[in-house]
């Protein structure tokens, strides 16, 4: 009988001959919070991941939704954002659990699925933890980055980030708006130069802080630079 990281019910898992051979993971989630978690399927925005099929005409551009056309119209910095789950209550209000209430291990649940979407389209990209500031770390104990790529990447801190409202308190307009008030900047001891960089975070909202994070990193001559994140 195993613990649902989610409802913290008991729960018991599904036998198969592919956990069995441990060519697939025991679950950490009972089957009931598991359906909750909806992946993002079908046409996708090329450039964010965000589902186009569940999106009015009008916020679409041929094959973009219209946040990332207009990111294109301003010179775009990212290179794509890849997302794995649909941002849905249920993944809000775990995440939330997760970051604001302290239950790191939540993070074990995501590790291996975020290293497979590595695996299969960033090789060759080094992997970068969005970085908190030193107030929020001590506030919180863990970077969640950082603890999102335990056990399948060595975090290398490039970017330091100053402290700022936080962005779960913004609106969208207030996001973007934000774009050129940049509160990373880089390491001096990191290089990056002629590399490819992936940042790992645990949610893709408007684009605003990853493509912050990805001008500085490209001002310090990295050659590409794209995201790959829990939620969309």
């Amino acid at each position: 009988m195993n613990r649902c990281l989610a409802c913290h019910g008991t729960y018991y898992d599904q036998p198969g001959w592919r956990r069995l051979l441990m060519i697939e993971q025991l679950s950490q989630i009972c089957q009931t919070c598991e359906s909750k978690l909806v992946l993002i399927s079908g046409r996708r925005c090329i450039k964010c991941s965000r589902s186009l099929d569940q999106l009015s005409q009008t916020y679409r551009k041929g094959e973009q939704c219209l946040d990332c056309w207009r990111w294109d119209q301003q010179g775009e910095i990212l290179e794509k954002n890849l997302s794995i789950y649909e941002y849905n209550a249920f993944l809000k209000e775990w995440l939330a659990t997760f970051k604001f209430r302290g239950d790191a291990i939540i993070a074990s649940f995501f590790t291996n699925k975020l290293a497979n979407m590595y695996e299969k389209h960033f090789q060759g990209y080094v992997p970068v933890p969005m970085p908190l500031s030193n107030e929020r770390l001590l506030a919180r104990g863990f970077n969640q980055s950082s603890l999102l790529m335990k056990g399948w990447a060595d975090a290398i801190d490039s970017l330091v980030r100053t402290e700022g409202e936080k962005q779960s308190k913004k609106n969208r307009k207030q996001r973007i708006r934000q774009f050129k008030q940049n509160p990373f900047s880089f390491k001096s001891e990191s290089d990056v130069k002629g590399k490819n960089m992936v940042l790992i975070d645990d949610i893709y909202t408007t684009g605003t802080t990853v493509r912050q994070a990805a001008r500085v990193l490209q001002e310090h001559g990295a050659t590409k630079v794209a995201s790959l994140t829990i939620a969309r």
